[in-house]
């Protein structure tokens, strides 16, 4: 995706936002809500545009105790 489609994107989705907070009359909760969604999803959508995503659901984590990894290490074959 090109870099002048995500800036007018982002342009476009802070002019509707900033719509949204200034003319529809709500309560002050709902529209932090509705401002922390909107953050939110633009982020999660900036890092799949970005390939980000996709990198960090390839990360595999383990966890291993200390005990368990220090064993695992000494271990030596005789043959």
């Amino acid at each position: 995706m090109p870099l002048i489609t995500v800036v007018i994107t982002l342009i476009i989705v802070g002019v509707l936002l900033w719509l949204v907070n200034t003319y529809i009359p709500m309560d002050g909760k709902i529209k932090k809500i509705i401002n922390i969604v909107v953050v939110v999803a633009v982020i999660l959508w900036l890092l799949n545009v970005f390939g980000v995503w996709d990198h960090l659901r390839n990360v595999r984590t383990s966890m291993q105790s200390p005990a368990l990894a220090g064993s695992a290490c000494c271990v030596v074959s005789q043959s």
